[in-house]
């Protein structure tokens, strides 16, 4: 059983009492309860905006470094640019979010994100054609957002009740998702319309509907009994040693790695969609290969009042991530597209449904004055697990082929997990 603080803000952003339990088929849909409370209202209501101007940018910067350079691998070197400083900044923003107040970081970090979006538009409005200027720009951009991140999930638990924490951590997902989805549509569109410099100033314009949101978030400075520290390598180094020393927090990282690593197949969705689904048409399949897990996501997220009251917040993660290692296991042994987009969409709804349990485990088990650095740590781990499935997928696919990697990695996802589980108890018994 959790025992950690309860620390959610009072005043005027306190929630409102709790509506009488929905009934019939209500009961599945989102749940919306922590949207009662005004200060995580205006966070999410932000997020809405933000979640698919930022997609404009991500799809803005790889295709002006492609129409500059008309090489692929120009692409790859400008996406590790951008996560090296992702990776460091998260950890050291993660110790820097436990010693200052959030909402000032949150502030802070956001306006440098907008300048950084209204420098793209400058660059790209004035035809400089620099893949120098655009990877010093990107890279400045992840390092705001590496800062970015921790505090801002870790606020969360300071603004809404921990029994409330699935269902936030569902709404964002799921807000977050929908601009994976909508994104990158809507920049396809726009593009032959408006030209690429105007998707980096809508980001930029979205960005400021953030900064006014958090501009009217209460102050989250660092609770009461908390000692005053400084952000450091010793700080960074002590929130390794305390997730090495809960047991629940080390296998939700592991969990996430586990799935991550050896069950996100993306690495091979270009030639599973010119080998086994082209009579589909190439660019068909390969847009509902990668369409697939998002739109699972989403749907997951729509009616996450379904699981999000489950209070075996260890189990659902079990759970979820045996699901997910099922479903990428059936997308691999599937000759059919839509079946394929099936087992896909079942994979994403599994995976939301990890976030968001997952996400509630590192908010309620890790005490506030650690919960910037767990934060730092997990938008490492979300970063950087993919990555490293590319590479093993794109290698895996060569030597096996591709429809026996993924399904290869599968099995090996609901493997590993059930070997998890059954050695380290901590996670089997965790609940809230």
């Amino acid at each position: 059983m959790n025992t950690s603080e309860s620390s959610t803000e009072t005043g005027d952003d306190a929630p409102a009492a709790d509506p009488p339990p929905h009934r019939g088929w209500r009961r599945w849909a989102m749940d919306t309860r922590p949207l009662r409370i005004p200060a995580y209202r205006r966070l999410w209501s932000s997020t809405i905006v933000t979640s698919v101007g930022s997609q404009l940018t991500a799809v803005a910067v790889p295709k002006q470094i492609y129409d500059i350079t008309h090489s692929s691998a120009w692409v790859g070197y400008a996406s590790l640019a951008g996560l090296v400083p992702m990776v460091l900044f998260a950890l050291w923003g993660g110790a820097v979010a436990d010693t200052v107040d959030r909402r000032k970081l949150l502030l802070w970090t956001n306006i440098g994100i907008a300048v950084t979006s209204l420098l793209f538009w400058v660059q790209a409005a004035g035809k400089l054609d620099s893949v120098v200027v655009l990877m010093v720009l990107l890279a400045l951009q992840q390092a705001f957002f590496g800062l970015n991140s921790p505090a801002r999930n870790a606020s969360i638990a300071r603004l809404v009740p921990a029994g409330e924490l699935p269902a936030a951590n569902a709404l964002s997902s799921t807000v977050m998702q929908t601009g994976l989805v909508a994104g990158p549509l809507l920049a396809g569109v726009l593009i032959p319309v408006i030209g690429l410099p105007e998707l980096y100033l809508i980001d930029a314009l979205a960005l400021c509907v953030t900064v006014w949101a958090v501009f009217r978030l209460p102050a989250l400075p660092p609770l009461g009994d908390a000692p005053t520290r400084r952000a450091g390598v010793r700080e960074i180094a002590e929130g390794f040693r305390y997730i090495s020393r809960h047991k629940v927090l080390l296998l939700s990282f592991l969990a996430d790695i586990v799935a991550m690593v050896f069950g996100m197949p993306r690495a091979l969705f270009p030639q599973l969609a010119a080998q086994t689904y082209h009579s589909w048409g190439s660019g068909l399949a390969l847009g509902v290969l990668f369409a697939g897990i998002p739109v699972g996501a989403v749907l997951g997220g729509l009616f996450s009042g379904a699981f999000s009251r489950a209070r075996r917040h260890g189990w659902m993660v079990i759970g979820a991530v045996v699901a997910w290692g099922v479903a990428i296991a059936g997308f691999g042994l599937s000759g059919n597209l839509w079946i394929a987009l099936a087992f896909l969409a079942a994979a994403g709804v599994a995976d939301m449904v990890s976030m968001v349990f997952r996400g509630a485990i590192l908010l309620s088990a890790a005490t506030d004055e650690m919960r910037g650095r767990m934060q730092g740590v997990f938008t490492v781990v979300v970063a950087g697990g993919p990555r490293l499935a590319d590479v093993l997928h794109g290698t895996a696919g060569a030597v096996f082929g591709p429809r026996a990697a993924v399904a290869g990695g599968g099995v090996l996802v609901v493997v590993l997990m059930l070997a998890l589980a059954a050695a380290v108890p901590a996670l089997r018994r965790y609940r809230i």
